[in-house]
C-alpha cells in the first residue's frame, strides 16, 4: 500500500491537464465566434465539432490498446498534448475551411492519443482503497484550467476586443508547457505482450474478453450518455433564462469552479464510502438539476442550478474512471478506459443531436426533463446490476 496518495506522477499529470485546459478552455468562448467571423454557419460549426469528437472519441480505443500492447503510456500522452498544442494556432492559419477542419480535428485527436494512456498511468499510481481520490485531484487540477482559461479570454477581450488571432496563438503557450511537464513523469516498467499494433476498430472486440463487472457498468453508463448532451445546451438554457451572453458565460465558470474544489473531496468520499454510492448520488443530483432547467429558473436559480451541476461532475466523472480501472485487470486498463471513453463520446454526439431535435420540436423544457428521466432510468439500473464497489 503506497504511502503517498498523490504521488509525484498524479502531481505531473494533475499539471499538465491543468496547462493543457487552460490553452483549450481559453479559446472556449472565443471559437464560434471567431468561425462566425471568417464565415462559417451554424451548420457548418455544428459539422466541425461533430467530426473533431468523433475523431477523438473513435481514437482513444485504438490508443488505449496499443499503449496496452506496446507497455508504454508516456510516448502518447506527449504526442497527444503536443499535436494538441500545436493545432490551436494552426486554426487562424487560414480561413479557408479545409485548413480550419484539420487544424481543430488535429486538436481532438491529441486527445484521443493521450487520454486512455494517461488514465492509465493513473489507475497505476493508486490502489484499491484510493482510486477515486487519485481521479478526483487530476479532474479537480484539469477542471480548475477550465477556470482560469476562460477568465483570461475575458480578461484578454476586454483589453483588446476582437483580437481572437492573436489569442488562438497565444493559447499554444499553456499547451505547451504541459509538454514540457510531461518530461517529469516517470513511467514504470509495464508487460509488453508482443502483439502487433491493433487495428484501429479492434478495440471494440475488447467488449467480448472484458470483465462481466466491466460489462455490466458500462451498458448503463452508455445508456445515460445516449441522452447526456452537451454542456453547450445548458450554456444556451442559461442564456435564455438570463438574456446575457457574460452571465452564461460567468454561470459555467462557477459549474467549473465547484467541479474543482468539489472533485478531490468527493473522490475520498467515494473511497470510503463506495463508488456506487457517490456515483449513484451524481445521478440523482444530475437528475434535480435538469428537472430545474427543464421547469425554468430565473437568473439566481440557474446559477443555483449550475453550482449544484458542478457536484454531479465531481461525483461521477473522476469516479467512473476509478471504477472501470477497478474492474478489469491492470494491463489492460488503457483498452477498458479508452473503449469506455469511445462509448461516451460517441453517445455524446447522438444525445446532442437528440436533445437539439426535441429542443426544436417541444422547447428546451422537454429537452431538460427528458434528459432528467433518462438520468432517473439510469440510477436504478447502476443499483440494480452492479455489484458493490
Amino acid at each position: 500500500m503506497k504511502n503517498r496518495i498523490i504521488t509525484r506522477n498524479v502531481w505531473y499529470l494533475a499539471l499538465i491537464s491543468l496547462f493543457a485546459d487552460v490553452a483549450s478552455e481559453l479559446l472556449y468562448p472565443v471559437v464560434p465566434v471567431y468561425l462566425k467571423t471568417i464565415g462559417f454557419s451554424v451548420f457548418l460549426i455544428g459539422l466541425l465539432e461533430g467530426i473533431a469528437e468523433a475523431v477523438a472519441g473513435l481514437s482513444k480505443g485504438y490508443f488505449g490498446q496499443w499503449s496496452d500492447r506496446k507497455g508504454m503510456r508516456m510516448p502518447f500522452v506527449r504526442t497527444g498534448y503536443l499535436l494538441s498544442a500545436l493545432a490551436k494556432p494552426l486554426m487562424v492559419a487560414s480561413v479557408q475551411p479545409f485548413v480550419v477542419f484539420l487544424a481543430r480535428t488535429a486538436d481532438r485527436f491529441g486527445k484521443g492519443i493521450r487520454t486512455a494512456p494517461r488514465d492509465a498511468i493513473l489507475a497505476a499510481e493508486a490502489n484499491s482503497e484510493n482510486k477515486a481520490r487519485v481521479f478526483g485531484f487530476h479532474r479537480g487540477m484539469d477542471t480548475l484550467g477550465a477556470v482560469i482559461g476562460p477568465l483570461l479570454a475575458l480578461a484578454y477581450l476586454s483589453a483588446f476586443p476582437g483580437a481572437y488571432v492573436s489569442l488562438f496563438i497565444l493559447a499554444a503557450i499553456p499547451g505547451l508547457v504541459a509538454v514540457a511537464f510531461t518530461f517529469g513523469v516517470k513511467e514504470k516498467p509495464h508487460n509488453n505482450d508482443n502483439s502487433p499494433r491493433p487495428g484501429f476498430f479492434e478495440y471494440f472486440r475488447y467488449w467480448k474478453n472484458s470483465p462481466k463487472a466491466y460489462r455490466k457498468l458500462i451498458l448503463p453508463l452508455t445508456f445515460f450518455a445516449l441522452f447526456n448532451s452537451s454542456d453547450m445546451l445548458l450554456i444556451l438554457r442559461m442564456r435564455e433564462l438570463s438574456g446575457s451572453d457574460q452571465t452564461a458565460i460567468m454561470a459555467y465558470i462557477l459549474y467549473n469552479l465547484v467541479y474543482a474544489f468539489a472533485s478531490y473531496p468527493l473522490g475520498s468520499l467515494a473511497d470510503k464510502l463506495g463508488l456506487k454510492l457517490v456515483f449513484s448520488a451524481g445521478l440523482l443530483i444530475f437528475a434535480g438539476v435538469y428537472t430545474g432547467m427543464g421547469i425554468g429558473a430565473g437568473m439566481i436559480e440557474g446559477f443555483v442550478l449550475f453550482a449544484v451541476y458542478g457536484i454531479y461532475m465531481a461525483a461521477t466523472e473522476g469516479v467512473s474512471k476509478a471504477w472501470v480501472s477497478k474492474v478489469v485487470p491492470q494491463e489492460e486498463t488503457a483498452t477498458a478506459i479508452g473503449l469506455f471513453s469511445a462509448l461516451q463520446s460517441l453517445a455524446l454526439m447522438v444525445a446532442s443531436s437528440l436533445a437539439g431535435a426535441v429542443w426544436a420540436l417541444y422547447g428546451a423544457g422537454a429537452a431538460f426533463l427528458l434528459t432528467a428521466a433518462a438520468s432517473l432510468a439510469t440510477f436504478f439500473w447502476v443499483i440494480i446490476s452492479t455489484r458493490k464497489a
